[in-house]
């Protein structure tokens, strides 16, 4: 790749209010109802990756996300834009994490392969939006595993591998203000605080989502892989 004042609210909804997830210590659900398992409700307010250590540090193996991740609703409310991007990178970070994670996701309906660009997640328990959700659920199960679309940071670049597609498209990004918009957008920004041109070479290859005005980083960065690193 080649260079180039809101006033306070109550709602509870508000992007800057933490996110609130269910947690447990253990993936089997049987498990999970055994005393001590339970780790109740934990509010989630600083940046995802560091909120997704803490909660494995806390011994989470299995979180939930109780409300559903509405792509249809924040393409046009910055407020739920922002939220639901969080959300995103949440589960994310989970997903790099090898985490179960349980959640919802409404695509909108005009994108019946919006999925596609989000199938390294975790799988959703429920697809809603499109016409065939259904069959875009089964196959996003079908076809998910660890280690889809992943970046890694090497001495003075980064790599990213990504298989959404089934074939593997490799990037080696070693430009200083390529590596600074990947640090940018992991958490989600507005588009325009991202170099045009930038964000335009990173569009075309698919890495950055996008939720009304917001641009988020895609792939994750591993933490635990599933076989030898130079294998993936």
């Amino acid at each position: 790749m080649s260079s180039t004042t809101t006033p306070p609210t109550a709602d509870a909804d508000a992007p800057d209010r933490p996110l609130s997830v269910l947690a447990w210590r253990d993936y089997d659900i049987d498990a999970c109802r055994l005393p001590g398992m339970d780790l109740g409700e934990l509010s989630i307010g600083g940046r995802p990756a560091e909120e997704v250590t803490r909660l494995w540090e806390l011994g989470a193996r299995r979180v939930r996300l109780p409300k559903a991740v509405d792509l249809a609703v924040a393409a046009a409310d910055p407020v739920a834009a922002a939220r639901a991007v969080r959300a995103l990178c949440l589960v994310r970070d989970l997903t790099a994490r090898a985490v179960l994670v349980e959640w919802r996701l409404t695509l909108a309906d005009a994108d019946p392969d919006g999925w596609r660009a989000l199938n390294h997640l975790q799988p959703p328990q429920d697809l809603a939006g499109p016409a065939a959700a259904t069959e875009a659920l089964a196959e996003w199960r079908h076809r998910h595993y660890l280690c889809k679309c992943l970046w890694r940071q090497g001495p003075g670049f980064v790599q990213i591998r990504d298989r959404r597609w089934g074939d593997l498209r490799r990037f080696t990004v070693a430009e200083p203000e390529y590596q600074e918009a990947i640090a940018l957008l992991e958490d989600g920004v507005p588009a325009h605080r991202v170099d045009p041109e930038i964000l335009a070479d990173l569009r075309s290859e698919r890495l950055v989502g996008e939720v009304g005005e917001l641009v988020w980083w895609l792939p994750y960065r591993v933490r635990r892989w599933i076989q030898e690193a130079m294998t993936v």
